[in-house]
């Protein structure tokens, strides 16, 4: 058989549908390449922006800003040393963007100034940590993400 020119645009032409048709075979039936959505009440969530927005500015205008370390025991969210820390109230909540049932909760009530994720709760890879609290009526938010 003569190899022309013919011949040579149908075979790239196969091999790249054939190629196409393997990334869409792939994608769609992958768990790994499935997320979910990042909120199931998107429009609801959205009223309450300006809120969100305002206490992210509080965060940022601290003198002493929030930290989060990772330690051997887990992850470690240290809160300013001049709050009291029986007067800080509110929540942590994980996030991990590939799986959904990962996503957890974690009231503030602590003792220290500082509050520890456990190391077990926590697999590797990305997760988005929003830490949501109030202290003397002013409301503080620090959104970040973090690799594990």
């Amino acid at each position: 058989m003569k190899f022309n020119w013919g011949t040579g645009i149908v075979i790239a032409i196969v091999a790249f549908m054939s190629f196409i048709l393997y990334l869409v075979i792939t994608m769609s039936t992958d768990k790994s390449y499935r997320f979910d959505l990042v909120t199931e009440k998107y429009y609801q969530k959205e009223l309450g922006f300006q809120d969100e927005i305002n206490a992210e500015t509080n965060a940022s205008e601290l003198k002493e800003k929030v930290t989060i370390q990772r330690t051997e025991k887990g992850l470690k969210v240290v809160f300013p040393t001049t709050f009291s820390p029986k007067e800080i109230k509110g929540k942590v909540f994980l996030y991990r963007p590939s799986n959904k049932q990962l996503d957890f909760e974690i009231p503030i009530s602590i003792s220290n100034t500082y509050l520890l994720v456990p190391e077990k709760r926590l697999l590797d890879g990305r997760w988005n940590i929003n830490i949501a609290f109030k202290y003397n009526n002013k409301e503080y938010l620090i959104k970040k993400e973090i690799d594990y």
